[in-house]
């Protein structure tokens, strides 16, 4: 790797730390761990900028009165101006799920007094909050009846941030030998017992995973998995991905450089684009704190590019801008902020012409456009607190928009009329701004590419003989044909997502031009460029879904696919990308370009 580039190395913090969780709240990270602090409380607190240079903080609550040996696995959610801590507390044999409540993330925790669960076993407490605003609660629990005996996760709805519905139904059990936590576990009557704990989920294109850890968390078994539902309360246990022999974790021992990672969670970059798999591994017989690039695949894949210990690229910052006034902007962005208190937010193009009018108020968010009939509005949960921090993120690729409004994806979308250039955050009443990003660049996952207008609106660009066709399930397919789009930056990171659908000739190939020019040969299984031909990873199928990505600083670029690393090149400024089928039909789930 190149001395100019900024690097990180794992780990990122050199002490004991295991079970992290890091919550990102107006932009600044705060990361909480199992056991208790040094200075007497519970759970250890680090605070970054960056997810890399991490400093020591108070522990985030006491300890209750009664005498509990453990407390684990801490998770924090936000919401409406508070934060709620979830954790497992007790003597190891008898556990239990607990809520601490704050009103700021840097500590102050108060145990609510409140036990959320029955169970006698009950511990790592993850909350996923899915599109229309509803809690779950992911948690880990013991099967005595099961086939394989163990620990297992559910899921149960929550009432709310105290309550859980009392309907808890199994997500992932144990159903393969790497899961095996002990073969004669003697403090469980000597049964071959396995564990599947630790669950962190997502939701990716209406598809929900749920990222958890298997094995023996004290030793070289212990790794990541996934498992993958289209409904998050499903009727039988989501599909898992490693059976451990022909498909391995995600996340797992490397002979000689790390031991044991796992129980990790996920956390968004400080550009609001990258994710970040974070979790813990043996090191000098602590469990030490690390972060790796992770990403979505397509086609219900996910991968962690670690564990590492070598030098990795830093994880990419957003531009700086001014929290009030008026901030230019490039033709395709993100943009997040942070704020609190009523308001006003206009998207304004050429000759100071207002495109689009965000009203926050206390009942919630309105969008109008001048130029169109009609208010949209984002009706507020009951209890709404305007006082209270809030979070609108706004993707803008050049003509098509869309917004998100405390989590809620795509509460409200459109296409412009004329392109954004410039966002006026002048802090109308009393509205304060607590923080903003913005990320030129643009992640196009198709995902309502359902005709010419709405890629045109996003700037592709194709022959009128090579039109592409829109798939279900968010899918563009190139049937011997090109598409094309501007894209200019000198340090860039372009990502695509592929996989061959069928030969069309000889020498199947998908083209790609992004400052430099690649053809990747399917039937070869090679990497081909000015540079050279570099051989695919051994049992590459171009029939699954993978990632092409190409990092470049503008003077050198990392190739990678999936989360293995094709090498180092030479690489100058992007001013176009260009992404063809020859002799092949190929699908695209999505492409990413971001400026770093």
């Amino acid at each position: 790797m190149s001395s100019a580039r900024a690097v990180y190395q794992n780990p990122v913090y050199n002490r004991s730390f295991p079970d992290p969780f890091v919550l990102k709240f107006a932009g600044i990270y705060y990361a909480f761990s199992t056991g208790h602090s040094s200075d007497g409380r519970v759970f250890s607190m680090l605070r970054s900028e960056d997810l890399v240079s991490w400093e020591e903080m108070a522990g985030a609550m006491a300890p209750l009165a009664q005498d509990h040996p453990c407390y684990w696995a801490p998770e924090v959610t936000y919401s409406n101006g508070k934060f709620y801590l979830y954790y497992s507390v007790g003597n190891e044999k008898l556990m239990e799920i607990r809520v601490a409540v704050s009103d700021r993330p840097s500590g102050g925790f108060v145990d609510a007094g409140i036990k959320l669960t029955n169970e006698e076993f009950a511990i790592d407490a993850h909350v996923a909050r899915d599109d229309d605003g509803v809690w779950y609660m992911f948690y880990a629990t013991d099967f005595l009846n099961h086939t394989h005996i163990g620990t297992g996760t559910v899921v149960d709805r929550m009432l709310d941030p105290y309550t859980l519905a009392g309907d808890p139904r199994p997500v992932t059990r144990a159903k393969f030998d790497w899961q095996i936590y002990d073969a004669a576990r003697k403090e469980k009557g000597g049964v071959r017992w396995h564990t599947v704990e630790g669950p962190f989920v997502l939701k990716h294109k209406g598809l929900y995973y749920e990222m958890f850890s298997g094995g023996n968390w004290q030793n070289i078994s212990y790794g990541v998995s996934y498992a993958v539902s289209n409904k998050i309360l499903a009727d039988e246990e989501w599909e898992q991905f490693s059976d451990g022999i022909q498909t391995l974790p995600i996340l797992r021992t490397i002979a000689g450089e790390v031991v044991g990672p796992g129980h990790n969670c996920v956390a968004v970059g400080p550009n609001g684009r990258d994710l970040f798999c974070i979790y813990h591994y043996w090191s000098n017989g602590e469990r030490v704190l690390a972060i790796d690039r992770m990403d979505y695949a397509g086609g219900g894949r996910l991968f962690v590019a670690g564990p590492t210990t070598s030098p990795q690229p830093i994880p990419s910052k957003s531009f700086l801008a001014p929290r009030r006034g008026r901030l230019s902007t490039p033709e395709s962005f993100l943009l997040e902020i942070t704020f609190r208190n009523s308001g006003r937010i206009d998207l304004v193009g050429d000759n100071n012409h207002v495109l689009l009018v965000l009203d926050v108020n206390a009942g919630g968010l309105a969008v109008s456009q001048p130029d169109a009939a009609g208010v949209k509005s984002v009706t507020a949960p009951p209890g709404f607190r305007i006082e209270a921090a809030h979070t609108i993120t706004l993707e803008i690729d050049q003509l098509q928009m869309a917004l998100s409004f405390d989590g809620r994806h795509v509460a409200f979308q459109t296409i412009l009329v004329n392109s954004v250039t410039a966002v006026d955050i002048e802090e109308h009443g009393a509205m304060e701004v607590l923080s903003l990003t913005l990320t030129p660049g643009f992640e196009d996952r198709f995902e309502d590419s359902i005709d010419e207008q709405s890629a045109h609106a996003r700037g592709w660009k194709w022959a009128e003989d090579q039109k592409p066709t829109f798939g279900e399930g968010g899918i563009l397919v190139l049937n011997n044909a090109s598409l094309c789009r501007e894209a200019a930056a000198a340090s860039f990171e372009f990502a695509v997502n592929f996989r061959l659908r069928a030969v069309l000739g000889d020498g199947p190939a998908l083209a790609f031009k992004c400052g430099r020019e690649f053809s990747l040969l399917f039937s070869d299984a090679q990497l081909w460029s000015a540079d050279g031909i570099t051989d695919l990873p051994t049992g590459f199928d171009p029939a699954t879904f993978h990632q092409f990505r190409f990092v470049s600083d503008g003077h050198t670029a990392n190739i990678w696919l999936n989360e293995v690393s094709l090498g180092e090149v030479d690489a100058g400024p992007c001013r176009d990308l260009e992404i063809t089928a020859r002799n092949a039909v190929v699908e695209l789930d999505m492409v990413r370009f971001t400026v770093r």
